[in-house]
């Protein structure tokens, strides 16, 4: 008898009497349900939407043709809003949630996990691992958790499990279905992850830990301090059930005793080859500012390349390493994308790690500040920079009338810019692309079938000013950091200062890049808001509906568009601060698909505060 495909996974056949097609109908409307138990099948199981961190989900009932419909769904609020915290000013909200064994599963910057329902944001459960709320941290942000179940467990507590890596350096694991800690691992349901370090007082975790079979796998960072040397950031991976320390890999192992390489951005396993995917951070070595390529199983290091030589600028590797099959001469080949703070995107095999588009050293600007060096080349990409290079001139000021440009042409005249990578220096230096990039740790979209990158990029100029210290740690200086602003609080150089960027890695070109944000509640009230193209913090996620959605710009909307173009089919204004990547899923009896993003705002950005996770959708039929 012929078969009829009603869903990926359903056959059933042509002929069926009247009970059959009852149970395949059942079939059918069970079946994305029950795929969505397990991370693996989930609409977007994993921190990056799957496990190769593309950001893609092929879920289409909402497209370029039914966008403008989008509507609030649900919305649920957390309840933390920075109340007796001692780093209040710090706190952001920027957690990405993942959906499995149907519920969706978030944390707030205090590390609160939620359990929440997809379909009606409901409050599942609640766990508080009571953070000192009078200590002051670097860093107030938690990025999202991870999932996993023991294959081989008795149903029961604990056999699923969600991991949370704290802003205290502990490594949390959850029972799923409840939310209370799994005794069996660690010390009651945790472990201590400055055990075995020198940082116990600066170490924090903010993005979720990797899950390669068995192994939990975390990196850590020391808050927002960019000096060299605030701590090390060893890698390690865990057992899964017990909590037993089962292998580490220290990025400084061959540098100097002093100082530490921190491992803030978020991980990527490729679990064809058994590897996890590392970006690290700035520091000393020659695996500071690099993507590693470790065994999963051992932490050996299996392959590395350094994308920033002797990082004197904050370039550290903040986006999460994408995989996916990279077409060269129409042959796929499997491929790790790396984004960059220099604003340039980096391709390499993700089997020995050669560069799959050509990378270049140049030489750069040496460094004019008394003992200081700087590396006397940079590696550059052939592939098309997102951000300008070149150097910036006087007579590039920008500003909204003839005394702000003024103001602007006599700041810039009176810092060193050579073009990127010059090196810092004590009368000031234009730093172009800033610190927050280029990309940052919203990281890319992989739209494997077109071969296209998109990205959310800031172009904000900043001011960099070492200042002597007498400290030979940090090269005798320390640095002053600040934008490159006008008395009005704008940039001093031309917008666009935010855009979305959609690269074809087939044609090595642009296809399409747009501002991102408007000036509205930046500008003064005399001049309308325009959209310039605003800093943003986020990144963006592309479904097969060919559209992207985005927030991260300080205008705090939500934004649909359209994939092929850039243009903008729909936005809706967020209750705070929308310096988070969203995610999307289907839900309920109807499968119907949801578009959801946290809005808490963003210390750093000084965007609005709130509490709050949105649900968007299609009206209900």
């Amino acid at each position: 008898m012929p078969l009829m495909r009603l869903s990926p996974g359903v056959w059933v056949a042509r002929r069926l009497p009247a009970a059959a097609w009852l149970v395949a109908l059942s079939l059918l409307l069970a079946a994305p349900q029950t795929a969505a138990q397990s991370p693996a099948a989930s609409d977007w199981g994993y921190y990056g939407g799957d496990v190769f961190g593309r950001r893609f989900s092929n879920l289409n009932q909402i497209t370029r043709g039914n966008v403008a419909k989008l509507t609030l769904a649900w919305r649920y609020r957390t309840g933390e809003l920075g109340a007796g915290l001692a780093s209040a000013d710090k706190l952001t909200f920027e957690a990405t949630p993942v959906l499995a064994f149907g519920l969706l599963y978030l944390e707030t910057g205090t590390n609160v996990v939620l359990a929440l329902d997809p379909q009606s944001g409901e409050l599942r459960w609640r766990f508080d691992p009571h953070i000192d709320r009078g200590r002051k941290f670097g860093e107030l942000s938690a990025r999202g958790v991870s999932v996993w179940e023991n294959p081989t467990a008795a149903p029961g507590p604990c056999k699923r499990r969600v991991f949370s890596g704290t802003i205290d350096a502990r490594l949390l694991a959850l029972d799923a279905d409840k939310g209370e800690p799994c005794r069996g691992f660690g010390a009651a349901g945790q472990v201590d992850l400055t055990q075995g370090t020198a940082a116990a007082g600066a170490l924090l975790i903010t993005t979720p830990p990797a899950i390669f079979r068995n192994v939990v796998i975390v990196g850590s960072s020391a808050g927002d301090d960019r000096g060299m040397g605030a701590g090390r950031g060893v890698i390690r991976g865990y057992d899964a059930t017990s909590g037993a320390l089962l292998w580490s890999f220290d990025p400084l192992a061959d540098g100097p005793a002093p100082g530490g390489v921190s491992v803030a951005g978020a991980m990527s396993v490729d679990e064809e080859h058994g590897l996890v995917l590392v970006p690290t951070g700035r520091g000393p070595g020659r695996f500071a500012d690099s993507l590693l390529a470790l065994d999963a199983s051992s932490g050996k290091l299996v392959w590395s390349q350094q994308l920033v030589h002797h990082d004197l600028w904050g370039f550290d590797l903040a986006a999460q390493p994408v995989l996916g099959d990279v077409e060269l001469n129409g042959v796929p080949v499997p491929g790790v994308i790396q984004a960059t703070r220099t604003g340039m995107l980096y391709v390499f095999g993700r089997v020995r790690g050669q560069p799959l588009f050509g990378v270049t050293e140049r030489r750069v600007p040496a460094s004019l500040a008394p003992g200081t060096n700087a590396a006397p080349t940079q590696p550059f990409s052939a592939l098309p920079a997102l951000t300008s290079q070149r150097a910036v001139q006087p007579e590039d000021a920008w500003g909204i009338t003839f005394w702000d440009r003024g103001e602007c042409r006599h700041r810039i005249a009176a810092l060193r810019n050579e073009g990127i990578f010059t090196p810092p220096d004590t009368r000031g230096t234009l730093l172009s692309p800033g610190y927050l990039g280029g990309v940052d740790w919203g990281g890319v979209v992989f739209d494997e079938q077109r071969q296209r990158v998109i990205a959310a990029v800031n172009h904000l100029p900043m001011i960099v000013t070492l200042q002597p210290a007498g400290d030979p740690q940090h090269g005798g200086y320390t640095e002053r950091r600040e934008p490159l602003l006008s008395s009005w609080g704008l940039p001093c150089t031309a917008p666009p200062w935010g855009t979305l960027v959609s690269v074809d890695l087939r044609r090595q070109r642009i296809v399409w890049q747009v501002p991102l944000g408007s000036s509205a509640g930046v500008t003064p009230g005399w001049l309308p808001a325009r959209d310039f193209g605003m800093p943003n913090m986020g990144g963006p996620i592309a479904t097969a509906g060919d559209l992207v959605f985005v927030a991260a710009a300080t205008d705090s909307y939500l934004r649909a568009l359209d994939i092929e173009t850039g243009r903008e089919l729909w936005k809706y204004k967020l209750p705070a601060g929308g310096q988070a990547t969203p995610m999307t899923y289907r839900a309920g009896p109807t499968h119907r698909q949801y578009v959801l993003i946290s809005a808490g705002g963003d210390g750093v950005l000084g965007t609005p505060r709130g509490d709050y996770v949105l649900a968007f959708a299609l009206p209900a039929e």
